[in-house]
């Protein structure tokens, strides 16, 4: 798809594998080191069962999942816990960041995440720490934090959510994801799609902003 020939009111992006550097086997392993066997049975890029949904949906906190996971690994701390479920979060690539300041001169910007308040409080002191911001925020016009909103992709609410919100037509967002459930999801909506796959990354599709 060429970008420069759709006419775009917004671009919706995805954070982890977009924006976010993020590696899910480093959290599967780190599970499965407590003792959590078969974790990636229950967790993965591509699925995952009703507990992390109901913490990606903001319908359980931070300390029932932790509880609910102390069922399977009960010699593991909260902490041990907590460190595990963070172990997939890497980095920010400075040049994202960049090029998401030059975008947003250029077109409304929303960030859509399946999320949690544990990883949100993790990827913010990333944030403060190497690039001095407090939140995601200053990035885009709007983010849209699954735990947050109460929905999460593949559900046509997550979209349609961003679309009543911001009276936005469906033909004219595009959105970015790296997950193909999601791009279908958001495709049957009628949005413009672009999945992240392999070597691909934003910088490359976005390159004459950074010029």
């Amino acid at each position: 798809m060429q970008i420069n020939h759709l006419e775009l009111d917004a671009i919706i992006f995805d954070l982890g594998g977009v924006i976010l550097n993020i590696d899910y086997q480093l959290t599967i392993s780190a599970f499965e080191k407590l003792g959590f066997k078969n974790f990636n049975a229950q967790y993965s890029k591509m699925q995952q069962s009703g507990l992390f949904d109901n913490l990606e949906k903001g319908l359980i906190t931070e300390k029932e999942f932790v509880s609910e996971i102390k069922k399977e690994i009960d010699s593991a701390s909260h902490d041990d816990i907590v460190t595990a479920w963070n172990a997939l979060i890497l980095d920010f690539p400075p040049i994202r960041l960049e090029l998401l300041q030059e975008l947003k001169k250029e077109v409304n910007l929303f960030l859509l995440s399946n999320t949690n308040e544990i990883h949100l409080q993790a990827f913010n002191q990333i944030l403060k720490e190497e690039f001095e911001q407090d939140s995601l925020l200053q990035n885009f016009d709007k983010l849209y934090l699954s735990h947050e909103i109460n929905a999460r992709k593949p559900d046509a609410e997550a979209f349609e959510i961003i679309l009543k919100e911001n009276d936005l037509s469906a033909d004219r967002v595009l959105f970015i994801d790296d997950s193909p459930q999601h791009i279908e999801a958001a495709q049957k909506l009628g949005i413009h799609t672009i999945h992240i796959e392999g070597d691909k990354t934003i910088e490359d599709l976005f390159a004459a902003f950074l010029a």
